[in-house]
């Protein structure tokens, strides 16, 4: 008798579908998650091909195995390209002219989850109407049938790692590359080597149970081992990549964690200095230095807020024909000439990696020279999902009002108002404030930044927590400030 098909509606998310596998979907769930993608594919391309690699987690092979049967019983044929990083399938699809991609992973989630990073056109990765759809569609089996054929493509991740080693290097640099014994170990290793950096392997062998922390740039734990790594071996840099390989968290060689936004503004001012007159992406939790940057001005180069999240600023960049984009978690995206647009953490790496090596400074030196700023922690208060949205659109309209009041915080007006993801406000003086409804969780997520003071990033902050408890549909916050 064969089992019941569980799918958890919630692992659909705003742009990556996770779950607890099997606790909140099963295997014949993610086969019928194949079928949805497949019918998504088959909408868009007759006879297509579809490429799908997986991560290394203990079940990562038979998820795989059962999304593309999914897929194949919807008339898509399989590229199997193995074990490999998101980034890898992302460029198998410019290098196999594939029609779409798939990667089944759960990137720096903790072992127990696994999901699926999708996309269909070249470069991008599914958005919120995509996931949608597809959800719909799963959820509702309005599935097409056909029969497609199966394929193992062997030593692709040879050519990718090829491919991104050709960014050679005029100065040997002494480089940590911490792995978290995540997937990325059988590849950052050997792409730093091979454009002519020394390399420090922390945690690059492979083991799912992740026995010292979880493969995350974010993680205290993770930081904590690279920054004492980068010091004993006097490093001139520490690069922290995911589960998953597209993101990356930076340490300096006095061993401190540089905030992705920072290092963005500093690769951005790389890059200007060789294509002048470039647009630059960046997520609106971002800093505000980026809009009066001297070096990006005298470089006549514009800088664009968006939303937060990797498939909306890869989708911009896109559109824009930006030549890079940058968001706070460490997802950074490198357009022609750089990359292909979509977000990789190891071309990030590299692209740190040709800043230091045009200059003749220290990393921290080129974050110690960048203009002083006051920003808060990322901060969430709990707001219930059902209620979240009409929060933000209850805040938009209150500080539009308050704008046209010419109301004061500290002595300031409000100057500038942006809406495309939530609410950014900013001051005379560049100081800003953001609140708006987190991607994946019941709450909201306020960030403040001043280049003036403390005190005035904190003021920024009482004045929108005002706001926010005076709906009456704020909970506690997960960290704030006093």
């Amino acid at each position: 008798m064969q089992k019941e098909k569980k799918i958890d509606p919630f692992g659909f998310r705003e742009y990556d579908a996770r779950w607890l596998f099997p606790e909140s979907i099963n295997e014949l769930g993610i086969e019928s998650v194949g079928k949805g993608f497949g019918t998504q594919v088959i909408k868009k391309n007759k006879n297509p091909t579809v490429t799908v690699g997986h991560d290394y987690r203990s079940y990562s092979e038979n998820v795989k195995k059962n999304f593309i049967k999914g897929l194949i019983s919807t008339g898509c044929n399989v590229k199997d390209i193995g074990l490999c990083l998101s980034p890898t399938v992302y460029f198998s699809q410019f290098k196999l002219n594939s029609d779409a991609i798939a990667m089944i992973t759960a990137s720096h989630n903790e072992n127990g989850w696994t999901g699926i990073k999708m996309g269909i056109e070249k470069g991008l990765t599914h958005c919120k109407d995509e996931m949608s759809d597809l959800k719909n569609i799963v959820l509702n089996e309005q599935f097409v049938t056909g029969s497609g054929k199966y394929e193992q493509i062997k030593d692709f991740n040879k050519i990718y790692i090829k491919e991104l080693s050709k960014n050679k290097l005029k100065t040997k640099l002494k480089v940590v590359a911490a792995c978290g014994n995540g997937t990325a170990g059988i590849f950052a290793p050997d792409v730093l080597k091979g454009i002519g950096c020394e390399v420090i392997e922390l945690d690059c062998n492979l083991d799912y149970t992740f026995p010292r922390y979880n493969p995350n740039p974010e993680d205290m734990g993770m930081l904590h081992e690279i920054a004492k790594c980068v010091k004993e071996n006097n490093a001139d840099v520490g690069f922290g990549f995911d589960g998953d390989g597209d993101r990356v968290g930076v340490i300096d060689n006095n061993g401190n964690e540089i905030f992705a936004d920072k290092i963005g503004l500093l690769i951005a001012r790389n890059i200007s200095n060789t294509y002048k007159n470039s647009k630059f992406i960046v997520d609106v939790k971002s800093t505000g230095l980026f809009v009066n940057d001297q070096v990006l001005k005298k470089n006549n180069c514009k800088t664009i807020y968006w939303k937060t999240g990797h498939s909306y600023i890869k989708r911009k960049v896109n559109e824009d024909n930006a030549i890079a984009g940058f968001e706070k978690s460490g997802h950074f995206f490198f357009n022609n000439p750089l990359g292909y647009g979509f977000d990789d953490g190891i071309n990030s790496a590299i692209q740190v990696c040709k800043l230091l090596d045009n200059q003749s400074e220290s990393l921290n030196s080129l974050i110690e020279n960048l203009p002083k700023t006051y920003q808060s922690p990322t901060m969430g208060p709990f707001c219930k999902d059902e209620e979240k949205y009409d929060v933000i659109e209850e805040l938009i309209n209150k500080i539009n009002k308050l704008k046209k009041e010419k109301f004061k915080i500290k002595g300031q007006i409000i100057t500038d108002i942006l809406t495309v993801n939530g609410v950014r406000f900013s001051l005379e003086d560049g100081s800003w404030g953001l609140i708006r409804a987190s991607s994946n969780k019941p709450s909201l997520v306020v960030v403040t930044e001043s280049p003036t003071s403390d005190d005035l990033k904190k003021e920024i902050f009482f004045f929108i927590d005002k706001l926010l408890q005076a709906t009456g549909k704020i909970g506690e916050y997960d960290q704030k400030i006093n």
